[in-house]
């Protein structure tokens, strides 16, 4: 029996080689698979990073104007304040925003508006100091952080700057648009102790700025209805309110109105005083506000009007009383009630209607005219006078103006100002347009705040009717008004100067 050996090597060798083969090709397409995903995982992580600091980084930043936004303000805010506080440095914060800007945005659209804000934002940008931030906090508001500042006058005077930026008429398409801001300033340490309250200070100083049209005001504790002062102010105005009438510190002041063609008093103003028992005398300036803000307006207008006819039916008592006005919040002649209250009073203590008469502002009426020109129309029929006071800052329409059941405008104290103070070819022009327009309509004209004979000099030759101001009297107690004298001059013991605007209950 023969056996066949055969040779396998050459087989065992191939079959080696073979696996190598597979093996080294397995691993390198394991290694090539490896460095391929490392490479697309790598990549994706850099494209995931940099999304991820892009995303943080737009959400600190305004999407419109890419200014910081409030939420990177505030995190600067408290950096800066916080080493402040320690090195006993300044910090200020400019609030602005932008006046009537609603109706811009209604009127031109908001593609426009958006146009505006971007500008504005390229202004503030490239008209400060490298180390300030400018930031949009929304809408058309915007903050400027002075992270070291020399002094609140060196931060107002900044903000001035700021505001000169809006003199230049801002262009969109075509047209040229001017626009005015309300600026606020308020610092650390001066006016707040910390991040939040520098905010909230500065916001109150843009307010304030808009509400007296200052254009820029530095935060005061008197204009701060949330302040402790304030809080402690508004105790005090309860108290005074609901004392016995007679023992009240609130009190009623008269100021003459006089014929500017026979120099004749022909009625008053009554106007609130209080003599605060620690404080001194405070004009309605400070107390009016606050009332308004309140909700005690309604009780402040109560008193005022009952001291007014009060003292008519006195008056009437001893002789032939002159008209006396008494300022009307707006508060108060958006409901018939203040009618009732007029009607209930002037029943009790038996004075005719047509010896009193209401004023009412300008802006006031231009707020809301469906519901106050009702009011108006009743007090009208009741035979109470009423009066648009501060005429010409509002924007009242000839149309409105003809079928207002009014018979006086008083011409607000600005124009009057201006004649006074050398500006009289500008502001003639503009009181003789409204004392033709009121004429034409039956209606009276009255200046407030003529201070010096040539300054009613012209206007008397403007065909003012009537004048008030400290050229003739200041507003004096009731039991003084006899001694008031009814022709050009001031009455003695009175104060010379600038009198200041101030009001019964509005």
């Amino acid at each position: 029996m023969a056996e066949v050996m055969l040779d396998h090597t050459q087989a065992v060798d191939a079959l080696a080689e073979a696996s190598r083969t597979v093996t080294l090709v397995v691993a390198a397409g394991l290694v090539a698979l490896w460095l391929l995903l490392f490479r697309t995982v790598h990549a994706t992580s850099k494209r995931l990073q940099s999304s991820a600091l892009e995303n943080a980084r737009l959400a600190l930043l305004d999407s419109l104007t890419g200014l910081p936004n409030r939420r990177l303000l505030a995190d600067r805010m408290r950096r800066d304040v916080a080493d402040a506080l320690k090195s006993g440095g300044r910090v200020g914060l400019v609030l602005l925003d932008i006046d009537r800007f609603k109706d811009i945005n209604d009127s031109l659209g908001h593609d426009h508006g958006d146009e505006l804000l971007e500008q504005v934002a390229e202004r503030l940008r490239g008209a400060l100091r490298d180390e300030d931030v400018v930031a949009r906090l929304g809408g058309d508001e915007f903050a400027v952080l002075l992270p070291d500042v020399r002094s609140v006058a060196n931060a107002e005077r900044l903000a001035r700057r700021v505001r000169q930026l809006f003199v230049p008429p801002f262009q969109l398409g075509e047209m040229s648009l001017h626009v005015e801001t309300s600026v606020g300033v308020a610092c650390i340490p001066d006016h707040a102790t910390d991040a939040s309250s520098l905010m909230r200070t500065a916001d109150v100083a843009m307010y304030s700025a808009k509400h007296h049209r200052t254009g820029v005001a530095v935060y005061d504790p008197d204009e701060d209805h949330s302040s402790p002062q304030r809080l402690v102010l508004l105790g005090d105005l309860h108290q005074a309110i609901e004392a016995p009438h007679a023992e009240s510190e609130l009190v009623m002041h008269y100021q003459p109105k006089i014929a500017l063609d026979t120099g004749r008093t022909v009625g008053y103003e009554a106007l609130m005083r209080w003599e605060h028992p620690t404080r001194g005398l405070l004009l309605p300036g400070t107390f009016i506000p606050l009332a308004e803000q309140s909700g005690l307006i309604h009780d402040l207008t109560r008193f005022a009007l009952t001291g007014a006819i009060t003292q008519l039916a006195q008056w009437r008592r001893k002789g032939t009383p002159l008209p006396v006005a008494v300022n009307l919040s707006a508060h108060d002649v958006t409901t018939t009630a203040v009618v009732d209250a007029i009607e209930q009073l002037l029943t009790q203590h038996d004075v005719p209607a047509e010896l009193l008469e209401v004023e009412i502002t300008e802006t006031a009426l231009v707020a809301d005219p469906s519901r106050i020109v009702p009011v108006l129309e009743r007090l009208g029929r009741l035979g109470v006078r009423v009066a648009i006071d501060d005429f010409g800052i509002g924007n009242t329409s000839i149309s409105q103006l003809r079928d207002l059941p009014v018979g006086e405008l008083k011409i607000d104290r600005l124009f009057v100002s201006d004649l006074r103070d050398g500006d009289r070819s500008g502001s003639e022009v503009v009181v003789q347009a409204m004392v033709d327009l009121a004429h034409s309509f039956g209606l009276r004209v009255v200046a407030e705040g003529v201070e010096d004979e040539q300054t009613a000099a012209t206007l008397r030759r403007l065909g003012v009717d009537r004048a008030q101001g400290f050229l003739y009297s200041p507003a004096v107690p009731a039991e003084e008004v006899p001694a008031v004298r009814t022709s050009g001059g001031s009455r003695a013991g009175s104060h010379p100067g600038r009198s200041a605007r101030v009001r019964s209950s509005g």
